[in-house]
């Protein structure tokens, strides 16, 4: 055309300018190249070219073309004011607006209900509802556009009685109508008003579509309704659209949230085509509803599927490898972070930082920590805790301080890390200063876990007395949890009187509590009163309390291998029953005597000998020295309190064996090297 000379024809041009913006293949800029090369462009070419300004995106390249048609005199028509408003929506501009209103106004095309309703539509997207409105009551022709456009204003500002009131005056409702009305309850977190609207509209018989039914089901969701989800759905089946991905997507996450997974992992098998939300909604369900091992066999199925994961399903991946203890596939999942550039934003990094740290893997999650940009008060808290569970309390007050100095304000679960920091090292005194310091300094008026955490710090240190004077004067009501810490600091440090007293009323608040009803009866066998201790035994037969089993998980070659007390399950059990027998003959060379009271059971002193070296965390430990090589520490997960034999027996085979044993008990993790162990003897 450029070579016949076609292109100086106007209706030649037209045609061409049509193509090429309509046909999303060819780029916009060479539309524009195309729109300069005509000469003498009439208003048809001139609105083709805005409006393809405006479905790309481009508003402000509108405007430009509106300049250069009024420079060469080319009459504006009533399609040219909508494109130009459409601009302005899209850019909130509503100083042009406003201009191009007046320009309306002008040359007399406000009575056009096309340009009318474009004018609701701008002034409503701006936020001005008043100007909006003025020109809905002005004007002389009104369809079913113009009301839907004035009632999407007052619901996307959240003015619903607005909104309600014009839905009410509608002369005839239509499905846009009602689902404006539906997403405002909805929005607003009306959820019961949502569900009888959407009622009332398919009583009216208005046919629904995807995005109504998703609205709907987010209501559904938030209430935890599944019979009325699955009625959504069911109808969403007669309708002919369950096959919508954003649909079926929040089908999922709504029977995820209902509690029917196996409903959902149904609908997902049975999805024709998946996008990263679908995965996401589900590897995130399971790891919410303590389903790690499933989430992470997903994630592994989605890697080989070859979608690449966004941030929310590494976040679920990641805390479902903390909770299986799976330090492997977490790094493996670091490392593919890495390999792929992903920006680590606070969530992402504070999740890493808090994996790392519950592996006793610090200085990764220092590296972590380091190497992210952008650190909110969570990845802080994250490091200062992390840090005082592996025994670096002095670097965790330091890295409380350097917070500050950055100007970061702690928060609650900050000064919950301190105090804990502060207990596992015994440090009354700074306790105290931080716990006043609260709200003294900051505003925090501390809660029952602050209280019970200065409470098992006076324990721990064998401030008994102060710890109970401290319970008693709690603003708040002591919890068993803070009663349950004060026992325990009983059990250490051997005030049975007071142990007995705390042991009975603990019991009596929680009869079906096993830690109580164990600790009380620990305490009456180590005093020898084996009556006492038949009777707390009697009380958890009486209440069907079992007593948790001592159980050790240790990590090897990514499968995760678990260990009850005395277990003889274990493919390996022979060559760990060799290891075990090898164990005791170097802790004897290396002065090791078993603590028997640990094992508070009226039975002879040799058997309570073999008992003490079937826990199972020394029969981890026996495992891990068959299965890791050095230097690689053996990391172990236990869901108890480490015994004081099993500790001292920890430190001695570090030493004998020239291992680094990594134990993380239900409290804090211990680090074993060379005989000594991170924690210093104290916890």
């Amino acid at each position: 055309m450029v070579i016949t000379g076609f292109l100086g024809d106007t209706f030649a041009a037209s045609r061409l300018l049509k193509f090429s913006t309509d046909s999303l293949f060819v780029p916009i800029a060479h539309s524009h190249r195309i729109f300069i090369h005509v000469r003498g462009p009439n208003g048809f070419i001139c609105n083709t070219m805005m409006r393809a300004h405006v479905r790309r995106n481009r508003p402000e390249q509108a405007l430009l073309v509106y300049t250069l048609m009024r420079d060469g005199d080319v009459a504006a028509d009533t399609y040219t004011y909508p494109i130009l408003l459409q601009s302005c929506s899209q850019r909130l501009a509503e100083v042009e607006g406003k201009l191009i209103h007046g320009q309306v106004i002008k040359v007399g095309f406000d009575s056009d209900v096309y340009v009318g309703n474009t004018l609701i539509n701008m002034y409503a997207v701006c936020g001005c509802l008043g100007d909006a409105r003025k020109v809905f009551d002005e004007s002389c022709a009104l369809d079913s556009v113009s009301w839907n456009s004035m009632l999407a204003g007052y619901v996307s500002s959240g003015h619903l009685e607005e909104a309600a009131k014009v839905f009410d005056e509608m002369p005839e409702r239509d499905l846009v109508s009602w689902s404006a009305l539906v997403s405002c309850y909805e929005q607003n977190e009306m959820y019961d008003e949502a569900l009888r609207k959407f009622k009332e509209m398919v009583v009216d018989g208005v046919l629904v579509d995807e995005v109504v039914l998703i609205t709907v089901l987010s209501a559904c969701t938030h209430l935890v309704v599944g019979m009325t989800g699955q009625l959504i759905h069911a109808l969403a089946i007669k309708a002919g659209i369950e096959l919508y991905i954003n649909l079926q997507n929040a089908l999922i996450h709504m029977y995820l949230r209902c509690g029917e997974v196996e409903k959902a992992r149904s609908l997902f098998d049975s999805m024709p085509q998946r996008d990263t939300v679908s995965w996401s909604v589900l590897i995130s369900g399971y790891a919410q509803r303590d389903r790690f091992a499933d989430a992470l066999a997903l994630f592994q199925n989605m890697q080989l599927e070859g979608i690449q994961p966004d941030e929310t399903i590494l976040v679920s991946v990641i805390s479902a490898c903390t909770h299986l203890s799976a330090l492997d596939q977490g790094a493996w999942i670091h490392a593919y972070i890495r390999k792929k550039q992903m920006k680590v934003n606070v969530i992402l990094g504070t999740t890493l930082i808090d994996m790392y740290m519950k592996f006793g893997s610090v200085p990764n999650a220092m590296e972590v920590f380091r190497a992210m940009e952008e650190k909110g008060v969570s990845t802080w808290n994250a490091l200062i805790l992390g840090l005082a569970m592996n025994g670096f309390v002095k670097e965790s007050l330091a890295t409380f301080s350097e917070m500050k100095e950055c100007s970061i304000v702690p928060n609650e679960i900050t000064f919950l890390a301190v105090l804990g920091a502060c207990r596992h090292m015994g440090l009354v005194e700074e306790g105290r200063r931080h716990f006043d310091a609260m709200s003294r300094k900051h505003g925090i008026e501390p809660t029952i876990k602050h209280y019970g955490c200065m409470v098992d710090l006076l324990g721990r240190a064998g401030k008994l007395t102060e710890a109970e004077e401290l319970i008693a004067n709690m603003p708040v009501p002591p919890d068993v949890s803070t009663w349950g810490a004060l026992l325990g600091a009983c059990k250490k440090h051997g005030d049975n009187v007071m142990g007995e007293r705390v042991g009975r009323k603990l019991v009596d608040l929680q009869p079906e509590h096993d830690g109580f009803h164990v600790l009380l009866s620990n305490i009456y066998a180590s005093k020898g009163s084996w009556d006492n201790v038949h009777e707390i035994r009697g009380m958890m037969r009486q209440h069907g309390v079992i007593k948790t089993p001592g159980c050790s998980m240790i990590e090897v070659k990514g499968t995760i291998h678990e260990f009850l007390a005395g277990d003889k399950t274990h493919p390996q059990s022979e060559d760990i029953e060799k290891m075990l027998d090898d164990m005791a003959k170097k802790l004897k060379m290396e002065g090791y005597a078993p603590d028997t009271r640990e094992v508070l059971l009226d039975i002879d002193e040799e058997d309570k000998e073999t008992t003490l070296f079937r826990h199972s965390e020394k029969i981890a430990i026996a495992f891990g020295l068959l299965t890791i090589d050095a230097p690689t520490p053996i990391r172990i997960m236990k869901n108890l309190r480490i015994c004081n034999d099993c500790h001292m027996a920890a430190k001695l085979i570090s030493r004998a064996y020239d291992r680094e044993i990594v134990v993380r008990d239900r409290h804090r993790f211990h680090h074993f090297k060379q005989g000594s162990c991170s924690c210093l003897d104290y916890w």
